[in-house]
């Protein structure tokens, strides 16, 4: 598993499918791992970074970690992704608190949350999709 991932061919994210495809390395990992996919304008993705290696059945996660990132990516836009051990990607209370206050973030310093993207053995949820 690669912390940081620079993609030199193109990959354009246009639905959740294809962010649970870039992330079937994590889907067998025992603790969560918390993944920023930093875009540029045409929703390209420019690196794919771990963020956050949490427990087994949590990862807190701050704004600054992933904006300090994006940031340096020169990103446009983010998308989030992280894995339940569990295999359920069902989010839970603290995913959807975490979420919102990303986004929340994103905003004040213009890098807009595209989507947030859980995954496990048992398939994927958008929490943007969720809402």
């Amino acid at each position: 598993m690669e912390t940081k991932k620079v993609y030199n061919e193109k990959v354009i994210i246009t639905e959740p499918s294809q962010v649970y495809k870039e992330c079937v390395d994590i889907l067998s990992e025992k603790k969560e791992l918390f993944i920023a996919f930093f875009l540029d304008g045409k929703n390209t993705i420019i690196a794919r970074e771990i963020i956050h290696i949490g427990t087994l059945n949590q990862c807190l996660v701050h704004p600054r970690e992933v904006f300090r990132s994006a940031i340096l990516h020169a990103a446009n836009s983010i998308i989030l992704a992280h894995n339940h051990p569990s295999g359920d990607p069902t989010p839970s209370k603290e995913d959807i608190l975490i979420d919102k206050r990303l986004r929340e973030a994103g905003e004040i310093v213009g890098i807009a949350i595209l989507d947030d993207i859980v995954v496990g053995k048992d398939g994927y949820k958008s929490i943007k999709d969720e809402e």
